[in-house]
């Protein structure tokens, strides 16, 4: 009884093992996918322009680039109180 059981339970551990790689291979084979994808993005010329133009402020020779500066701050100086005893007189007659 022995000598049946041996194989059988090795034949399920081995069946167990071989989804989990067929599993496993499945995943990196869509990650292959991907990252090839990827680097064909990176290759491309269209996007390495994109990237230049908006990450680093490049330009294409021939190309003038303008710079767009923010409003600089105003700082205004509050006027003076209306009522301060110096402008005022409440003198008696």
């Amino acid at each position: 009884m022995f000598l049946f059981l041996w194989p059988a339970r090795t034949w399920l551990e081995q069946s167990r093992a071989m989804s989990a790689a067929q599993r496993r291979a499945a995943v990196l084979a869509q990650e292959n996918t991907a990252l090839s994808n990827r680097v064909a993005q990176l290759r491309s010329t269209a996007y390495i322009e994109q990237v230049a133009r908006q990450q680093y402020g490049l330009v294409m020779p021939g190309e003038k680039a303008y710079g767009i500066l923010p409003p600089t701050a105003t700082t205004t100086v509050p006027p003076p109180k209306s009522g301060s005893a110096s402008s005022t007189s409440h003198g008696r007659g």
